[in-house]
């Protein structure tokens, strides 16, 4: 069974390129920035040329992956009756997961110990400026800055 499927670009009044991406007569309206998913594709020295239909494929692929998640997670924190989902939550339904927690489990970081000082006490957070960078690679929050 094949699916054939369109694509429909425009910009928003923000001048932000959307796209609805519509599946067997089903219209999805993508919500993470095509460019963005473009960058990081980008990224992998392998590829050179993108295929639109792949960019949009891949685009809608994570947006489902991460909803999933995201509702995976907050079951989770409902189920130890959290109103905010945290790191341990999101672990936790990895490891439900069996095919996600396959490749994402050794990805997350470990949660934290809690401490048995005050949090008055607490040294500052570690800004993660405080490593230094091997050289030829950057952070990962410079990626996600807003272009101009």
């Amino acid at each position: 069974m094949t699916r054939a499927f369109d694509t429909m670009a425009g910009e928003d009044e923000e001048g932000t390129s959307t796209v609805a991406v519509a599946v067997a007569g089903e219209t999805h309206q993508l919500q993470i920035p095509i460019s963005r998913v473009k960058k990081i594709m980008k990224l992998d020295q392998d590829i050179n040329k993108i295929n639109s239909e792949a960019l949009h494929l891949i685009a809608s692929s994570t947006e489902l992956f991460l909803e999933l998640l995201a509702k995976k997670s907050a079951q989770v924190a409902l189920e130890k009756k959290r109103k905010t989902i945290k790191l341990e939550h999101l672990r936790v339904a990895v490891k439900r997961h069996q095919p996600t927690s396959d490749f994402l489990l050794d990805s997350l970081p470990m949660p934290s110990q809690p401490s048995d000082r005050s949090p008055k006490v607490q040294s500052r957070p570690r800004s993660s400026t405080d490593k230094p960078l091997p050289s030829g690679t950057r952070r990962i929050e410079a990626f996600f800055q807003k272009c101009t």
